[in-house]
């Protein structure tokens, strides 16, 4: 999902970015993303072009770290900037 924020991108390119994986495995983990609505795939001939879905993800974000969450995930993240300043600064 990561290789697809910024735009989206045909299955071979997805395919070039883990070679470590083969084509048929790469496709099958694009069905599941499609399936789950994560990602929306699109014919151009014989390009499969795959798109990243962001709608579900807002709608996580709303539910579950919406305005009653908020403050817990921001002071998660000032304590995490803390102690890699920390670890900066032990160097």
């Amino acid at each position: 999902m990561d290789a697809l924020r910024n735009n989206p991108q045909t299955t071979s390119e997805l395919c070039a970015c883990f070679a470590d994986l083969g084509r048929c495995s790469v496709m099958q983990h694009l069905d599941v993303l499609e399936e789950a609505g994560l990602i929306i795939a699109r014919r151009a001939g014989r390009q499969r072009w795959n798109y990243l879905n962001a709608i579900p993800i807002k709608g996580i974000h709303d539910r579950w770290i919406g305005a009653y969450a908020a403050e817990a995930v921001n002071m998660l993240d000032k304590m995490k900037k803390e102690m890699e300043r920390e670890t900066v600064d032990a160097r």
